[in-house]
């Protein structure tokens, strides 16, 4: 077995961007006690440096029929980690008291577990625990170190700090205080109407595709999916938990709480692909638990999700560096495996929720390798779109956007006509979000959260859309639409695939003619974009 230094004395170097700060307000309590356990992921370097980003660009705007996507098994015998840094990273885990739990190969990945002692003297820390506003947490400060010998091989290790890394994205139409009815704000709409104004294509239902939903707490109860099912005419889904980190379907019995998260995922991804398969992977809300859920998803063989509905997040600047990391080429391996990551773009406005004045877009629907998703308030008339601008509520949220100060701009952008960020800098980055949907709560959706009919919005609801649609697409054309970016903005911008949302604003950004940082292209027409994709024009298939 490879050997690598224990990583006493001179020979530790830091992990680049593993650095973290208090949280702001926070108070430190002292120590954690040297027995506490911890659990580890230790995230490994591809096989391949840098190919397998490469490989996901050069899908560029091929249509899903001409691309060639890998499988799952392909990936990691290609992209996945050396089996020779696995076992490095093992050896120094053994020689530091630290135990080995599991590794995974596509995932570059290394669980490990010990004692607080243990982990302190094996990666230069000291963890200490703090209490904030609303909760307490054991953390770090400064970075991360490894031996010397690991230095490149380990590109990050999560799990050290345990604070809450991510918030969901949902909006209820009004506080929580006991059950609402639906009928309360008559613009309300199910899952399945918002389907039929957006012109979704019919005939398989999402059979025969997966929907993959990360959630970072809460949890559903199948007896509200079986009534609100019911109440759709439809039948409920198959719907899997996955426990990830430790992580259970485990409903707190409150709608404001994240089991509304979890119940607004599974009922719009399940009304508008009845057919496919839910698996809803739970994990703590923590950067490792976060990291996990979606590595595992991605490269689940038994439940195979095609697309993946992300509505949790939080603003670029409360990540570390070696966390952007370590999820952007997680959605990198996922382009190249041909499934699609939607992710919600947040609720606050251009701010994303941060006070220091400037405007920050919501992480992960910043990745480059992700369809961020944007929000619109939409209002309908006799079964049609009656107006549609972009959703900023003053009190009850607006959707998130803008440009990134972490990633470049994607070559795919390069004629969409991204302005530069409106901060000092003015870097010029990656723009958010790609497209929208429905977000204000007060056109918003009914659910149903722990046997209470309520009405929320936020893009937490315009994540799961997408990824409905992407499922439906999926099946009708027979392929895997993938990394969807590219083929949107190459072909989709100006087309009948997209309704243009021109007006209104989210704070920094102000919407216009095409492509703008508060709705992206706009929402969809699913049949016109599925006939794109098939290699059409953008305008409907005859029969849909």
């Amino acid at each position: 077995m490879a050997e690598a230094n224990s990583g006493s004395g001179q020979d530790r170097v830091p992990i680049p961007g593993s650095e973290r700060d208090p949280l702001p307000g926070a108070t430190d309590r002292g120590a954690a006690g040297n027995d506490e356990r911890v659990e580890l992921t230790v995230q490994v370097r591809p096989r391949t440096p840098a190919a397998g980003a490469r490989s996901a660009d050069a899908l560029g705007a091929q249509l899903p029929h001409e691309r060639q996507h890998v499988s799952r098994d392909q990936f990691a015998a290609t992209y996945g980690a050396d089996p020779d840094d696995l076992a490095r990273v093992e050896a120094f885990a053994r020689a530091n008291n630290l135990q080995v739990d599991e590794t995974s190969a596509a995932r570059r990945s290394v669980v490990l577990s010990g004692t607080v002692a243990a982990v302190n003297a094996a990666f230069g820390v000291g963890l200490r625990r703090y209490t904030y506003p609303g909760g307490a947490y054991r953390g770090h400060t400064g970075p991360i170190q490894v031996p010397a010998a690991l230095a490149g091989v380990v590109q990050g290790v999560f799990g050290l700090d345990d604070r809450p890394q991510a918030r969901p994205h949902f909006r209820p139409f009004q506080a929580v205080a006991g059950p609402v009815r639906p009928e309360a704000t008559p613009a309300a709409l199910t899952p399945v109407e918002v389907a039929a104004l957006y012109d979704y294509p019919t005939g398989t239902g999402g059979q025969g595709q997966c929907i993959g939903i990360i959630e970072l707490g809460g949890g559903y109860k199948t007896e509200d999916l079986t009534a609100y099912f019911g109440q759709l005419g439809i039948a409920p889904p198959h719907v899997v938990a996955v426990s990830v980190d430790g992580g259970t379907n485990a409903p707190q019995g409150t709608p404001d709480g994240p089991d509304g998260e979890v119940m607004l995922d599974i009922e719009i991804a399940g009304a508008i692909a009845p057919a496919a398969t839910l698996a809803v992977y739970f994990a703590p809300n923590t950067d490792r638990g976060f990291l996990d859920a979606i590595t595992t998803a991605v490269h689940d063989t038994a439940n195979a999700p095609s697309v993946i509905s992300i509505s949790w997040g939080s603003a670029e600047s409360a990540w570390t560096a070696q966390a952007l990391q370590s999820f952007n080429d997680a959605f990198a391996a996922a382009a190249q495996l041909g499934v699609t990551i939607c992710c919600a773009a947040g609720d606050n406005g251009s701010s994303d929720g941060v006070t220091d004045g400037k405007a920050h877009v919501d992480f992960p629907a910043s990745s480059p390798y992700v369809l961020g998703c944007g929000g619109t308030s939409l209002k309908e008339t006799a079964h049609a779109i009656q107006s549609e601008v972009v959703w900023n509520n003053p009190g009850h949220g607006a959707t998130g956007g803008g440009v990134s100060d972490t990633f470049p701009l994607p070559a795919w952008q390069d004629g969409a006509h991204v302005p530069p960020s409106a901060n000092p800098g003015a870097h010029v980055g990656r723009g958010v979000p790609d497209v929208a949907g429905d977000a204000d709560p007060a056109t918003g959706y009914q659910v149903r959260v722990d046997g209470q009919d309520v009405v929320f919005g936020g893009t937490s609801a315009v994540a799961p859309q997408w990824a409905g649609l992407v499922a439906l697409l999926n099946g009708r054309l027979g392929k895997a639409v993938g990394y969807l970016n590219p083929l949107l903005y190459a072909k989709a911008g100006g087309t009948a695939a997209v309704h243009d949302i021109p007006r209104g604003t989210n704070g920094a950004s102000d919407a216009g003619p095409g492509w703008d940082a508060c709705t992206g292209w706009g929402s969809p027409d699913g049949s016109a974009l599925l006939k794109l994709l098939s290699g059409g024009d953008g305008e409907r298939l005859p029969g849909d």
